[in-house]
């Protein structure tokens, strides 16, 4: 074993971290067993077997990130109730609305494609709702719980967990749809789901609440909003998680469609293939070990937004028909996808821990996350939307096949330019270069001065 490996072993040696950590990393890992069903490829491909057009594919994915703006007006009754209670009874009711869609497939001899399609936005619109409203108390109860030298490890333990749990759970959705995709599999697929949601309660009720700072229970003052969103390093934040947003949102739906159009996969070899992002997602913990902590979040980023580019740049080729989607290829960049969506991710909610106020906190949050989400759910419309429009027209440029695919991977690249520019403006305290990450990364005998052109305020 390496000095480096032994070294990121020890770091995450569990009794190191108090009990909530253990347990959020848990209720992570269930909890991952079922919302990529209701959030993910399962039901994209549900939809897709409805004939669900490529701007309601964009609606489907944005319901997530869009009711995440009811965190807005949900975050002034957390002190009433308390980050436990708050969080739990959203996740109990929202259960409800997965048994819902559970018996939808069951309707076919009743309705038609288009009345499911339907029934199951309803239902996929209450299960959103419902978290979009008690996740307003999540970041803010485990920036209380969490030791601020922690931070790096939970955000990292957690995202290592849930991709694990969602690597099953896109797999064994895969698995209950091999051959003829009947109806019915995809309700068993929904129950699987809700049985894993209520397993979630169980752990989730495991953990520790977190006392709510006497002043905010009692504070009647107006939230200062405008103050909260000009404070300079949130700002900074807020407009990098835009423009990554904006970049991010469509891929995970539009290359699923790709796939099984363009791509020629049927729908369990889709799914299989789309849940090794998660594998990559889970390999955060191998790739960081305890370096978020020692370098920061910035580098992370930095880094990650210049793999992005090069990602992106194999799909357009691959849309464009100058390289095979070979089953080997496709698994790799959905592997290097799924890590580096999850270390942009942590590192942004990492990020956001370290540089937001107590006063205010639950506030801050709710900003964040909602700035955060509505990018993420009007950038797939507005993707999807520009699919539809393109339709099947193509045009030939020095033997690229210039479609609507490749058009939707060059405009996600041209944002993901805009983000690694907001991402060297980002201000945070003691971070490293991202210099000093590259020469880390790179072989001991290979590693020497490079200059980096992003990292001036």
């Amino acid at each position: 074993m390496s000095a480096s490996h032994a070294k990121w072993v020890v770091a995450l040696r569990l009794e190191k971290f108090p009990a909530c950590l253990i347990y959020s990393w848990m209720f992570a890992l269930v909890n991952g067993l079922s919302f990529p069903i209701i959030q993910g490829s399962p039901v994209f491909v549900y939809a897709k077997s409805l004939n669900a057009s490529a701007t309601i594919l964009g609606f489907i994915v944005s319901l997530t990130p869009l009711l995440i703006t009811c965190q807005i007006p949900a975050a002034q009754f957390i002190d009433r109730f308390g980050y436990k209670r708050f969080a739990l009874s959203g996740w109990k009711f929202r259960i409800i609305f997965i048994l819902g869609l559970c018996l939808i497939p069951l309707t076919s001899g009743y309705f038609g494609k288009p009345m499911q399609l339907v029934l199951a936005i309803v239902m996929l619109f209450g299960f959103n709702l419902l978290r979009g409203i008690s996740t307003a108390a999540w970041l803010p109860w485990f920036a209380a719980l969490v030791p601020g030298d922690m931070l790096g490890s939970y955000v990292l333990g957690d995202i290592a967990m849930a991709n694990l749990g969602s690597f099953f759970a896109v797999n064994i959705s895969a698995l209950l749809l091999l051959g003829e995709p009947q109806p019915w599999r995809f309700s068993l697929i929904f129950a699987w789901s809700a049985a894993m949601g209520v397993a979630s309660l169980w752990v989730l009720n495991r953990i520790p609440d977190a006392p709510i700072p006497e002043h905010q229970v009692k504070s009647g003052e107006p939230v200062p909003w405008k103050a909260m969103i000009l404070h300079p390093p949130f700002r900074k934040l807020l407009q990098f998680v835009m423009a990554w947003a904006v970049a991010f949102g469509g891929i995970t739906v539009f290359t699923v469609s790709y796939l099984k159009t363009q791509g020629g996969m049927d729908p369990s070899r889709v799914l299989m293939v789309t849940s090794v992002a998660f594998l990559g997602g889970m390999s955060t913990l191998w790739f960081l070990g305890n370096r978020l902590d020692h370098f920061g979040s910035k580098p992370v980023v930095a880094f990650s937004i210049l793999v992005w580019l090069a990602l992106l740049s194999m799909w357009i080729v691959i849309a464009g028909g100058l390289v095979k989607p070979g089953i080997g290829l496709v698994l790799v960049l959905q592997f290097c996808m799924g890590l580096f969506a999850a270390l942009v991710t942590m590192s942004n909610n990492r990020l956001a821990m370290a540089i937001i106020p107590v006063m205010g906190r639950n506030h801050f949050f709710a900003i964040y996350s909602v700035v955060l989400n509505l990018a993420l759910g009007l950038s797939p419309i507005a993707w999807g939307a520009m699919i539809d429009l393109v339709g099947a027209r193509h045009w030939n440029l020095m033997g690229l096949s210039v479609n609507r695919y490749t058009l939707f991977y060059l405009g996600a690249m041209a944002v993901f330019l805009l983000a690694l520019v907001l991402a060297g403006r980002l201000e945070e305290p003691k971070a490293r270069s991202l210099e000093e990450l590259l020469r880390h990364l790179r072989p001991a005998a290979t590693r020497k001065r490079w200059p980096i052109f992003w990292s001036g305020e």
